[in-house]
């Protein structure tokens, strides 16, 4: 499990890359995480450059592979915690895995749903792990096992996941709607919610419920969808979309008007950060804090291009 250069895996990157929100475990959860899952590793680290309030070398992110699947971890403080509202569905191959997977992620976590038999799968279980993270584990049998991000809509955001869906497609090339069930008349959930929806973004797998039972949780920043953009205009044409009727917030953050946080970045950014150690690392990342929207021209003028 080594760790590669940042900028060798600039152009491998997916599109949008799960972010996860720790309070100094960043490194920690992710050699964790890599110990778990087959095709896993770690990619790279990049440090805190010097004058960010923080112990000048301490890591600021690590990027990761889970079963082939792009995580990035931050270092961000004690701000946010993560909920149930997104998690991680795997879909295992065989119920070994599952059974070792669930004893793992469920040592020190908190159980939502016991692991065994259900009408929908004959071996499922959903726990936060010791970090908080929630991952639902189900047997399908597939030829690899596969980890999508899995939307709840809940609370006062309930009701609105196939609104949502339909949304996100909209913004995405290589986007659809694979499948999109509904509850019926006199079932447990309001006739036309969504029961369960598969959707990909940018070719990538994701999935989406309703749910009007009490939940005392919600999105928050703590799982955000980290969204790597070649143009300035394609930050522009997201950041607009992705911010009517949400919040902008600072250091390329935007929530949409579900509660979803997500981080508009051009893909430069990696490149002009390095390992974070350099004076010129210091340099972009003082202008990065100065901004809502991020500006490639003005990070590049820091980095002196």
């Amino acid at each position: 499990m080594g760790t590669l250069p940042a900028k060798r895996y600039i152009s491998s990157m997916r599109k949008i890359t799960p972010c996860l929100w720790f309070d100094g475990q960043a490194e920690e959860a992710a050699r964790f995480y890599t110990s778990l899952f087959d095709r896993s590793r770690i990619i790279s680290t990049v440090a805190y450059p010097e004058g960010q309030h923080r112990p000048k070398g301490s890591i600021m992110t690590v990027t990761f592979q889970l079963g082939g699947e792009d995580f990035v971890g931050l270092n961000g403080g004690p701000d946010f915690t993560f909920t149930p509202a997104i998690s991680f569905s795997v879909s295992c191959r065989t119920e070994k895995e599952v059974n070792a997977l669930w004893k793992e992620l469920a040592g020190g976590g908190t159980v939502f749903m016991a692991l065994g038999a259900y009408p929908f799968s004959s071996r499922f279980g959903w726990v936060a792990d010791r970090y908080g993270v929630s991952w639902q584990l189900n047997l399908t049998g597939g030829a690899t096992t596969t980890i999508s991000p899995f939307f709840m809509f809940a609370g006062n955001q309930r009701g609105k996941a196939r609104e949502a869906v339909d949304f996100y497609v909209s913004l995405f090339e290589s986007s659809g709607i694979d499948h999109m069930d509904s509850y019926g008349a006199g079932e447990e959930e309001p006739e036309g919610t969504v029961r369960h929806a598969g959707f990909t973004l940018a070719g990538q797998d994701f999935m989406a419920i309703d749910s009007v039972r009490e939940h005392a949780f919600t999105f928050t920043p703590a799982l955000s969808l980290y969204v790597s953009c070649e143009a300035q205009e394609e930050i522009d044409g997201l950041w607009e979309k992705l911010s009517a009727g949400g919040e902008e917030v600072q250091c390329g953050w935007v929530t949409d008007r579900f509660g979803v946080s997500w981080q508009i970045v051009p893909s430069v950014l990696s490149e002009l950060l390095g390992d974070g150690t350099s004076p010129r690392a210091g340099k972009v990342m003082g202008e990065l804090l100065t901004m809502g929207k991020l500006d490639i021209a003005r990070l590049e003028q820091a980095a002196g291009r």
